[in-house]
């Protein structure tokens, strides 16, 4: 028997401003984190919008998402999952620059996928690129570079994920790592860094 009350499953449409993900193992999203008015929640993912959104969004985003709440009894938590999600801003630059969570330096991480396909498109040029940022702004005491197996979506790589914001990149380029570690690991210190935002995926 379901642990589920499904008779009794309510739908609710929330809007915010996606704080990132919740990764399985292998790097697929589970779930978004969506900051609102009322605080932070976990929204769990359908398996058909997960691909599409990793891939779509990244931290920072103003969303709407649109599910269903279930009450679990024997836990007595209530358990939210997306059915829709889609932007409420015309461009990642219309949402507030105010951060949306702090890096925290002991889970702080950028994974690279490994796999052929990836390294076909240039993963060891943007691992490169990366750990070269890292060392010119004296964040690679803090910051580790994590080499991975495959974290899926291998047509648009080389992908790449932030940690701990869960904020994943794909086709990201040599050129635009310093943009990406600015944005996620150190505050804008040049108008360059503002006005060379990485392109939208």
């Amino acid at each position: 028997m379901s642990q589920f009350t499904h008779t009794f499953g309510s739908y609710f449409l929330l809007e915010g401003r996606l704080a990132g993900f919740e990764l399985k193992d292998n790097g697929e999203p589970r779930a978004l984190r969506l900051v609102t008015s009322e605080g932070e929640l976990t929204i769990k993912l359908k398996s058909d919008l997960r691909h599409q959104l990793s891939t779509s969004l990244v931290a920072g985003d103003w969303i709407q998402v649109l599910g269903q709440k279930k009450f679990k009894p024997k836990t007595g938590e209530t358990q939210l999952k997306a059915k829709l999600v889609k932007t409420t801003a015309p461009s990642r630059l219309a949402a507030p620059a105010t951060p949306v969570a702090p890096a925290n330096p002991s889970k702080a991480c950028i994974l690279v996928c490994q796999k052929s396909d990836c390294c076909k498109k240039g993963a060891h040029q943007v691992t490169q690129a990366i750990e070269s940022v890292l060392a010119q702004q004296g964040l690679d005491d803090r910051i580790q570079v994590k080499k991975t197996g495959c974290l899926k979506n291998c047509k648009a790589g080389p992908n790449v994920v932030v940690m701990p914001d869960k904020a994943r990149y794909s086709r990201i380029r040599p050129q635009e790592v310093p943009t990406m570690v600015a944005k996620h690991f150190a505050p804008a210190t040049s108008d360059e860094a503002v006005s060379n935002p990485l392109p939208a995926r």
